[in-house]
């Protein structure tokens, strides 16, 4: 109860400040949307008669590699809308289109060393948020929600639209179909905050509607300009129903293959333009990817990212705290299907996202199934609330409730506040953040609250960045993630990023610092970091060549057990590393980067080797080789750790790709494949084909042995009522 009571109070505090909120649309750039009433192609070619009465923008502006002066090439941007769709024509005019860097064209690709067209709609005109589309010319769509006021994407957001692409004689071009269903947007607004962006890789080059300087980025709406005659979007019922059927063959070392043929269910109603809830019944995840396998020589755990598309969808909502992108997280919601682990079945779950007038809101509730004899049916949720303020800034809540383990009486509860301003002195960007939170369950005694302040200021010149963190000994909320308890965190990072104008071959020089000190509740130190890059560099070119230093030390209260065997005592130790990086252009069709940490490691040495190639022999096919090695040489024994991992990505169209990923490392000793088929045959529906193979490798006799396999195929299909 007493979480319900805090969440009450905090929720009647934030709605009161709904009079505060200002608007937040300061560009007099303008465009007006124009009427579409049919006779579009749809081919790429930007030609139909419907565009030709369109209102456009002629032009963008340089970003880098010179701020402020004119493109290269021009770029022409025409917009069309009726109720139920945004239409974009884009045309990207180039000298000499063979030199087009375009490798991608698997859904969701990394665009950012390649050339693209991207923008952003804030249908809320608030400045704070925005969805972000993409596209290469080679058709490969990439979506995304403007995360952090900007500085950072949610990529794992994912929209149903269309985009067809077109490479002429002097140009490359687009057409991009949008269903208004995709986005939450204020109700009978006709004007939506937009801004565009073009990237030449060859050229190194970066091009903007509104908001053309290096320190702002595309998805900062705040400096976004404005789409004006917007017409009144009807949703019809504003209903999705999303089936799927899984057809499941499994079979683990000594038992006998087990056939599964399980359904789901995914609805989601639009409440209102601006408030949409979801419903998911027998949810499946077949088709997630597995995790990348990584090293781990810290005492503390790795944090691995959210890949499961209920999850994904408006996760940004849930995003907390000021510079807490990894040392705390108060929902983390991988602890929600997967305990110690296993995979835990999710019965059903609900969301609601969405805003009314200033305050955006989320809440997730779910109820996972049994386990055999390891865990009993459980409910858990999270709520979060935050309200937009002044200009740029926002003030929030979050609760989440329930545990994975079924211990009772478990919550988590905070508060966070955000001032953002994106004309600090003029045209800066300037953050000052404060949070706290508190948790509780049945096994909890002792200090169980955290809080935090920070100071960012992210800008091209200077990078600064000042935080302090207090996290009790006991605060461990079971939905979050937090990698460290019972500590004191000091830190603070200065770049400075000058852009030489004398010396031709280099693009920007980054001389980066950055301090760190973690001592216990009675400033007894555990841990600090003093790093410096005294020589840091990226040329015209696109390559990059760093050097650091890094002297470290850590304070050790118990062993511990860096490695099978190797086990270090306790006490304090001190040392210095350095690290050599080089990275080739990603323009390039066999690229990639290698890092060389080498130097003391507590009382011994320790080399660390990280690989990564890229290689794209055809524009459909791409190869990826990563490889890591630890070389361990320790006074209580010495370690060498090995992972290879390769994946194949096939792209026989921007709606058909085979991706196979193998990893294998000798820590575990275990080989694992997953190689995975989609078909997008309509915008609206999807076949997966996944299959899962993992063997383990018999040291003595040196070869593999059979651990299980797994054959998937998945048919998912959305109708719009």
């Amino acid at each position: 109860m007493k979480s319900w009571f805090i969440t009450a109070i905090i929720t009647g505090v934030l709605l009161q400040l709904n009079v505060l909120s200002l608007s937040s649309q300061n560009s007099n750039s303008k465009i007006r949307i124009g009427n579409y009433y049919g006779g579009l192609s749809f081919d790429g070619i930007v030609n139909d008669t419907c565009w030709m009465h369109a209102d456009s923008i002629s032009n963008l502006t340089m970003v880098e590699p010179n701020e402020g002066k004119t493109p290269e090439f021009p770029t022409v941007v025409r917009i069309l809308a009726n109720k139920k769709e945004v239409i974009l024509g884009i045309i990207c005019y180039d000298n000499d289109p063979k030199k087009i860097t375009a490798f991608s064209k698997a859904r969701d690709s990394e665009l950012r060393g390649e050339d693209y067209i991207k923008f952003v709609f804030d249908t809320y005109l608030d400045g704070r948020t925005g969805y972000i589309f993409a596209i290469n010319p080679n058709g490969a769509r990439y979506d995304a929600l403007s995360t952090r006021h900007g500085e950072s994407e949610d990529e794992n957001w994912d929209g149903i639209w269309q985009a067809k692409t077109h490479i002429g004689k002097n140009y490359w071009s687009a057409e991009i179909r949008i269903p208004v269903k995709n986005m939450t947007f204020k109700k009978k607004m006709h004007e939506w905050g937009f801004n565009i962006e073009r990237r030449v890789q060859r050229l190194m080059e970066t091009d903007r509607w509104t908001g053309a300087k290096r320190d702002y980025n595309v998805a900062q709406t705040s400096v976004a300009g404005l789409l004006e005659g917007l017409p009144s979007f009807s949703l019809g019922w504003g209903l999705q129903i999303k089936p799927a059927t899984v057809f499941d063959v499994s079979k683990k070392a000594g038992e006998k293959s087990v056939f599964d043929w399980r359904n789901s269910l995914d609805i989601t109603q639009r409440i209102t333009p601006e408030i949409t809830g979801q419903l998911t019944i027998n949810t499946d995840f077949a088709e997630t990817e597995v995790d990348t396998r990584r090293t781990n020589l810290t005492r503390f755990p790795l944090l691995f990212p959210e890949k499961r598309q209920f999850f994904q969808e408006g996760s940004d909502i849930y995003a907390f705290g000021l510079g807490l992108s990894r040392s705390l997280i108060p929902f983390y919601s991988r602890r929600i299907g997967l305990f110690e682990g296993n995979k835990v079945p999710l019965v059903v779950g609900g969301k609601v996202n969405g805003k009314v007038k200033n305050t955006n809101f989320g809440a997730l509730f779910t109820r996972t199934g049994e386990v055999d004899s390891l865990l009993n049916p459980t409910n858990m949720g999270v709520i979060r609330i935050k309200q937009n303020i002044f200009k740029e800034s926002t003030v929030g809540m979050i609760t989440t409730f329930g545990d994975p383990a079924n211990r009772s009486n478990s919550f988590s509860t905070g508060v966070d506040f955000t001032y953002r301003t994106s004309t600090y002195k003029g045209d800066k960007n300037m953050l000052i953040g404060g949070w706290g939170m508190y948790n509780n369950r049945e096994d909890m005694t002792g200090d169980r609250a955290a809080f935090g302040v920070s100071f960012d200021y992210p800008n091209d010149l200077w990078d600064i960045f000042a935080s302090y963190k207090y996290i009790g000994d006991n605060f461990d909320p079971s939905l979050g993630f937090v990698p460290r308890r019972g500590i004191k965190s000091y830190s603070l990072s200065v770049d400075y990023m000058p852009r030489p104008e004398k010396i031709k071959f280099i693009r920007q020089f980054f001389f980066e610092s950055y301090y760190s000190l973690v001592t216990d509740m009675n400033n007894h130190w555990e841990s600090y970091t003093v790093f410096t890059a005294p020589f840091h560099f990226s040329m015209e070119s696109g390559d990059r060549f760093e050097f650091n230093i890094k002297p470290a030390g850590e304070y050790l209260k118990e062993p511990f057990e860096i490695a099978p065997g190797v086990v270090i005592p306790a006490g304090g130790y001190n040392w210095v590393r350095s690290r050599i990086e080089l990275e080739t252009a990603s323009k390039r069709r066999v690229n990639g980067q290698i890092t060389w940490w080498y130097g003391g490691f507590y009382n011994g040495k320790l080399d660390q080797i990280e690989l990564q190639v890229s290689l794209r022999p055809a524009q459909w096919a791409i190869i990826e080789l990563n490889y890591e090695k630890n070389i361990g040489r320790l006074p209580w024994g010495d370690f060498d750790q090995n992972l290879v991992g390769a994946r194949l990505s096939l792209n026989f169209t921007s709606d058909m790709q085979l991706t196979s990923f193998i990893q294998y490392d000798d820590i575990s000793h275990e080989i694992g494949t997953n190689t995975r088929f989609r078909w997008t045959f309509l915008p609206r529906g999807d076949i997966f084909i996944v299959y899962n193979h993992n063997m383990n490798r018999d040291i003595e006799n040196r070869d593999f042995n059979f651990m299980s396999n797994q054959l998937i195929a998945k048919f998912t299909y959305s109708f719009w009522l």
